[in-house]
Order: structure tokens, then sequence, then C-alpha cells
């Protein structure tokens, strides 16, 4: 228990740092490609997102999560998962090479005909990185990801702001992401033993089927829930407005993904390992829960106050019309977070049929709420959204009591105390900051003063979560 106790702290400390780094890099590279670039190339690119997102579902068809979910899987596990995912990720970019034309068509735009068969190589250059990815997150192995991840963002970076900066529009944002996709999933081979051979045997995906499948349709689903409101807002709003929604979107993302990012890395192996213990397993699910709260309410709270601030100086006031939108997405930010370590447990026990089933309702229902306050406008429309993201932590709660002894009153109780203190940080220092007209200024008086209170209000209260990131970090400098 203790080594599983000390290897999951030093898994989450290294997502930390890799989810920190990264998120803090694709800032400064968003700031730049923000100032540089328009809405309109940011909406074009977002429009085709959700192509390259159900390709890379197809072609890992839930294998990453049956190889981890294995005790101990073999060279010829790994070997038929690489060959299965190569063969996809090629039909795949195939079959939307000649679909390009009719995506086009769909948004009115002609110039995504181009557009859409360049980016699409993505799909077969990520097939290459998810056997890879499988055996390293099994085998908890996150500092060389987090070091190799900072290395090519930055490389990535550095050539789409240079290519933004002479003009080149969203094939900035295109070759950016060709780049890093390439480069992260041919890189992560050098962190493994693994090396594909070509005695192909598809044995071992048909007997993973069974489980893999409902990961692969609730990956879909998942990524249909993501990806939808940018779907219908391309369809039927100019492309400029997708564009402000797109960089709202971004931004909510990359901080709520800094907190689940991290877990992400280390839950699933972490229940994997446990799968007969289900009262470890509940401790191990409210730790998890807390220690979610305790990062992500203060943050996407926060973010929401300095919104105005944050898009004005930093990428300037022609994203104005994106504060708003980003307000709001971040009360979805602050619960999608919440989710994971529910879900994680779910898969860790086998049960992808629970995973799959509510992912399906979740995404049917929501494109229903959707499609009601469609005629409201964009605001209404992304309103309802995180209004309803927020409520569907219950039905994440409700499955996670089929695994374990999980009682509404104890997702209260875990995630109250850190909401609420979460909130009257943010209301103090909004508050306290609005007098003052500087920008700069107030963004600065909000960070600090929330920050302060919610850090004194968790020391005053005894929160057991910050004493133990306290003490993990304390003895890691030691």
């Amino acid at each position: 228990m203790s080594s599983l106790k000390e290897k999951t702290a030093s898994g989450l400390f290294w997502a930390a740092m890799n989810n920190g780094s990264m998120q803090i890099l694709n800032a400064i590279i968003g700031i730049f490609l923000a100032r540089l670039l328009s809405p309109a190339d940011y909406g074009l690119v977002g429009m085709v997102a959700i192509f390259t997102a159900i390709a890379s579902c197809l072609q890992d068809s839930g294998f990453t999560s049956a190889l981890i979910n294995l005790k101990a899987p073999k060279h010829n596990d790994y070997n038929s998962v690489f060959w299965f995912s190569m063969i996809m990720g090629t039909s795949l970019y195939v079959i939307l090479f000649f679909c390009a034309p009719l995506i086009a068509r769909f948004y009115h735009q002609d110039n995504l005909t181009l557009l859409c068969r360049v980016i699409f190589v993505c799909i077969p250059l990520s097939a290459l990185g998810i056997v890879p990815q499988a055996y390293l997150t099994k085998n908890l192995i996150v500092k060389p990801i987090a070091l190799q991840r900072i290395v090519v963002l930055t490389i990535s970076g550095i050539v789409g702001i240079t290519l933004a900066f002479k003009g080149l529009g969203y094939w900035a944002l295109v070759a950016q992401q060709l780049i890093y996709t390439g480069m992260q999933n041919i890189g992560k081979y050098f962190l493994m033993p693994f090396r594909p051979t070509l005695d192909i045997d598809f044995s071992p995906v048909k007997r993973m089927f069974g489980f893999s499948s409902k990961i692969l349709v609730t990956n879909i689903i998942s990524q249909l829930s993501q990806n939808i409101l940018t779907v219908i807002f391309g369809r039927i709003f100019p492309v400029k407005t997708v564009g402000n929604f797109t960089q709202g979107w971004k931004w909510n993302n990359m901080a709520s993904g800094l907190v689940s990012g991290m877990l992400a890395q280390v839950a699933q192996p972490v229940f994997a390992s446990t799968q007969t213990e289900g009262d470890r397993q509940l401790h191990i699910l409210r730790k998890m829960t807390r220690f979610t709260a305790f990062l992500v309410f203060p943050a996407m709270f926060g973010l929401a106050i300095i919104a105005h601030e944050f898009i004005v100086l930093l990428i300037s006031d022609k994203w104005i019309d994106s504060v708003a939108i980003l307000q709001i997405l971040c009360v979805s930010g602050a619960f999608i977070p919440i989710y994971l370590p529910m879900q994680q447990l779910i898969v860790s026990k086998g049960r992808s049929d629970i995973f799959m089933w509510v992912n399906i309702a979740q995404i049917v229902l929501q494109i229903a709420v959707i499609l009601v306050f469609a005629r409201q406008g964009i605001i209404a429309m992304v309103t309802a959204y995180s209004a309803y993201i927020a409520l569907w932590t219950v039905a994440w709660q409700r499955c996670a009591r089929k695994i374990v002894d999980y009682g509404f009153l104890m997702l209260l109780k875990d995630l109250m105390p850190f909401m609420l203190a979460a909130l009257a940080a943010c209301a103090i220092a909004y508050a306290v900051a609005s007098p003052f007209h500087g920008l700069l200024l107030r963004m600065a008086i909000k960070i600090v003063v929330t920050t302060l209170l919610y850090v004194a209000t968790m020391k005053v209260s005894g929160a057991q979560v910050m004493k133990e990131c306290v003490n993990y970090l304390t003895h890691k400098k030691g």
C-alpha cells in the first residue's frame, strides 16, 4: 500500500509538472498566435476538429484502456493493437481525404477542402502513439513524457508563431498541429522497450474487443459532446462567431485540463491495481475527488473573474466577444474534472458498459438541451450547456455507487467545502479589485486576493488535502 501511495504521489507530481508546463507553454504560444491570427482563422480550424477527434477514437478503439486493464500484457498484445491502429488510421485518412469537399460544402467554406486534406495527416501520425501511450500509462512512466512534451510543444509552437508572423493565417495552426502530433507520437518509442514486429496476430485484438468496443463508443460520444457546439455554431453562425467560441473554449479547456490531464495519467492504473479491494477503492476515490475539487474550483472560478482583463491584455480586444463565453464555460470546466475519478473507477472494474451508456445518455440529452436553446443565441446555448454539464455530476455519482458505496452526501461533503471557499474568495477578490481602473492592476489584485483568501481558508479549516500536498512538495525539495 505504501509503495502504491508513493508511486501515485510521484505520478501525480510529475503529471502536474507535465500539465502545468504544457499549459503555460500553450498559453504563451496561444497568446502570440491569437494576436497574429483572426477569429476566422481559428474558426476554420475549429470546424474540422470533430473529424480528427472521432477518427482518433476509431483508430484507438478503446484498446489503450484495454491494454492498461490487462494484468500482464505481452508483446503480442501490444503488437496486435499497433497494427490494428496503423491500418485503421491510414484507412480513415484515405476516406476523409475524399470526403474533404463534402465537409467544405457542409460549412459553406471552399477553402476547407485543402485544409482538411493536410490537417487530417495527424490521424495516421497519432496512430503511431497509441501503443506507447498505453505502455507508459500502465507503468506510470510520467516524468519522461513530461519532458518530451515540453520540448515538442516548444518546437511546434515556434514554427506556428513564425508562420503566423509571415502572414500564413490558419496554415500556422495546421503546421503547429502536424509537427506536434508527429514528433510527440514518434518520440514515445524512445521511452519504452516495445518495437512492432511483422508476426501479426489479431487474436489479442479480438479478445479485448468486448471491453474496448464500449470504450470506443464512449470516446466517440465524449468527442461529440465536446465538439457538438462547434459543429452547430459552424453551421448556423458566421465563422468569426465560431472563432470567438473556439477561443473561449480553448482557454477554458487549458485551465480545466491542467487538473483532469494530471489525474488521467494515474487514476485508471491506480484503480486497476486495487480491483479486488472495494473499501480501499472508495478511500482512493474520495481522496482523488477532494484533490480534484481542491484544485479545480479556485482555478476555474478564478479564471472567470479575470476573463475580461485576461483576454484584453493578453490577446487584444479583437477577442472581446469571447469573454462572456469563457466566463460561462468556466462553470462546466469546473465540473468536468470531477467526473474523471468516478469514470476511471468504473472502467477499472471492467464496467465499460456502464461507462458507455452513461455517456450516450449524456450526449443525447445534451443535444436536446442545445437544440431547445438554439434560437436564443450563442450565450443562451453556452449557458444551458454549462449548467447541464455541472448537473450531470450526479449521474456519474449514481454510477460510481454501483461499484463502491459512494453516496450523494459523500459527494457533497467532498465537493462543497472547496466550492464554497473558492466562490467566497473570488467574490471578495472581485469586489476588492472593482474600484481600480488599470486592467493589469485589477487582474493582479484579483489573483493575489483570491489565492491568499483560499489558502488561508484551507489552512484555518485544516484541509487534509492541502497538508498532504505541502508535505509531499516539502519532501520532494528535501
